[in-house]
């Protein structure tokens, strides 16, 4: 099911950056924006989100487009900016108006844990732990969150909404949403020679 903006637009989050308040029409008022709605900051699963759609903030940021991460409560917000698992901005809805409006999926204890134990969820978890990437049991482990996509002015370019803890939607559809897919260079026949010369090199 689509967002209707109109049902959020008006809605505030707060900047982590200034501590001040903002409705989300001004947030992407000058700029398209990424919004991407994290479980929970203390969350293994979002902090692992966080640093692989890190990697493309730079062709964002080119593009003079906003990448924006919210989180559903103020605990643990300043570990996770201190963290740095996140190139982008820090928002925090206050009272989680916002992810209900938008219907992002809560879960109860039972159906948290058995999804944990999925194969998914511990596909998830080994990459992370590989990573080296900290994570606690802090705050509210039933939320579920998503993605905004939208553009300059308030057109909705795409929604996106976790069925699993750990499901995020990949950085090349974002990509492909905001029509940036050929900014990430193939690798190019020249490059493969570059490297069969060096290994060549390598064995003599």
């Amino acid at each position: 099911m689509a967002v209707d903006l109109t049902d959020i637009e008006k809605m505030e989050i707060k900047d982590v950056g200034t501590n001040q308040m903002e409705t989300l029409e001004n947030v992407w008022k000058d700029k398209t924006c990424v919004i991407i709605f994290f479980r929970r900051w203390g969350c293994l699963y979002c902090r692992l989100w966080a640093k692989e759609v890190s990697q493309i903030a730079n062709i964002l940021s080119n593009n003079n487009i906003r990448l924006i991460g919210v989180g559903p409560e103020q605990l643990g917000v300043e570990e996770f900016k201190e963290g740095k698992f996140f190139d982008g901005e820090l928002f925090v809805d206050v009272d989680k108006k916002v992810y209900s409006k938008i219907g992002f999926k809560r879960y109860n204890y039972l159906s948290i844990l058995w999804y944990i134990m999925g194969r998914v969820g511990r596909s998830a978890y080994n990459r992370g732990k590989a990573a080296n990437i900290p994570w606690n049991l802090q705050g509210d482990g039933l939320q579920n969150g998503g993605c905004l996509i939208v553009e300059k002015g308030g057109r909705i370019l795409h929604s996106y909404r976790q069925d699993g803890a750990a499901d995020q939607l990949s950085n090349d559809k974002i990509l492909e949403v905001l029509d940036l897919t050929a900014e990430i260079r193939p690798r190019l026949e020249t490059d493969l020679d570059a490297d069969s010369k060096s290994e060549s090199s390598d064995r003599n």
